[in-house]
Order: C-alpha cells, then structure tokens, then sequence
C-alpha cells in the first residue's frame, strides 16, 4: 500500500471545501479487510454546478492533472456513472473519480457513507455492502480473482458491520449470484 498521505492529497481537499464523496475499490477493501498493493484510489462524488470551480481549484495545476472545467462537467452530467482521473505530479499517485449520476447503489453508497478519521483527517467511505457488490460486478466483467480474495478478507475482518440480509437482496437484485458463490468457494486461510 502507498503511504497512507498519498491517499490525504485527494480527500483533504474534498473535505475543505465540503464535496459529498466515499472512498470504495480497493483502498476500502484495504480498509475493511486485509492491506495490499495498490495505486490509485476510487472516489465517488456528487457534484453541484456551482462546485464546479472550487473543485477544479481545490487540485491546483501546479500539483496536479485536473481535466479542464467544461469535461468535468460532461462526466458529471452522465446519467450513467461519469470518470475522470486526477493525478498528483510529484508521486504519479491517482485518484479515479466517479459521478453519481443516478445509479441508485452510488447514491445509497454515499447517504450512508461511514466517517472514519485517518491520520486525524476525517474520511468518508462507502458501507462494506457496497463495497462487495462493487466487486462482484468487476470480477464479473474481469474474472480477476482479487476482487474475490479482497471480498472474503472484508467478511473475515469486518463481518459484524456488514448486513448480510440487505447484501443478499441486492446479490439478486444485480444477478450476482455466481460470483457471490465464487467468493464461498474461495479457500480460506
């Protein structure tokens, strides 16, 4: 895992000036289970026109990559979940932003989003439930047995935060019901 201030260079900046977000992929799944090796963060935001600009100002240019004003808010606007990067010059380190949009899990991800203080820092990260459905659906797409591994260390870790009766309801609502499976057969340790 990166140095833990690497993943303060994003969340720091959305906290000062008061945009709603959960930090999900695999920096909860660190979080909520077992550490390992990654990159970048995954951040889902929800955006209002007039953050526009205090966003785009919040990762000054000299510091970081920020897409111009006027794609940030083309990704915003999609009515599916919109991506933009943002990079940190100096460590390369990579925050993959994620709109809302209206995908419902996105929008229960950030109304229930847990606070937790990292490094006295105050973080807002998407409930376990979601989390886990979110790898479900990527070892769907992929088939790549991290997201299978990063599930069971999250139940392992974390059972007693996690409602397994709201989780298997969607599991069907989402027809994940074979990689759900996939998870129970992993060996465990």
């Amino acid at each position: 895992m990166p140095e833990p201030n690497l993943f303060l260079i994003f969340i720091k900046p959305l906290n000062d000036i008061g945009i709603r977000y959960v930090v999900t992929g695999s920096v909860a799944g660190i979080l909520y289970g077992e550490p390992r090796l990654t990159y970048d963060t995954d951040l889902i935001v929800e955006i209002h026109d007039q953050q526009l600009t205090p966003f785009r100002n919040a990762f000054p240019a000299v510091d970081f990559y920020v897409p111009p004003k006027d794609i940030i808010k083309i990704e915003k606007d999609r009515v599916e979940q919109g991506h933009l990067n943002l990079i940190h010059h100096k460590t390369g380190f990579k925050a993959d932003i994620y709109f809302v949009g209206q995908y419902k899990l996105c929008i229960w991800a950030i109304d229930n989003a847990l606070t937790l203080k990292y490094h006295d820092v105050p973080m807002k990260i998407a409930p376990p439930e979601y989390v886990i459905l979110r790898k479900l659906e990527y070892y769907r797409e992929g088939q790549i047995q991290k997201h299978l591994i990063d599930i069971r260390n999250i139940i392992k870790h974390s059972k007693e935060q996690i409602d397994f009766q709201w989780l298997d309801t969607n599991i069907r609502c989402l027809a994940l019901e074979n990689e759900w499976q996939a998870v129970k057969s992993i060996p465990g340790e």
